[in-house]
């Protein structure tokens, strides 16, 4: 077993490849946070390898996590994208069999 952990400030408007494509294991688990304070309104896009963002799970307002865990869970790439006008802290996670 594998665990990959990264962490990363996101400009407003801007987008990564925040968890890349498992290229000989599995992947398990993988979770996705943001950082912010509780007073700052958030919105970020999260894309299962779809780097135009056409179709995308959504953090909103109070909800910062994300995780998804699993034998049949998505294996490649994860985008994140802010969509507030704040800079944001991102933390991700994977576990990787």
């Amino acid at each position: 077993m594998v665990q990959t952990v990264r962490s990363i400030t996101l400009l407003s408007e801007e987008k990564i490849i925040m968890l890349e494509k498992p290229r000989t294991l599995h992947r398990i688990f993988f979770s996705i946070q943001a950082f912010a304070d509780q007073n700052v309104w958030l919105r970020t896009n999260i894309s299962f390898d779809d780097p135009q963002f056409r179709s995308f799970y959504v953090l909103d307002g109070p909800a910062r996590y994300f995780e998804a865990k699993g034998k049949n869970i998505f294996q490649g790439n994860i985008w994140v994208y802010n969509m507030s006008d704040a800079n944001l802290l991102y933390s991700a996670t994977e576990i990787l069999c």
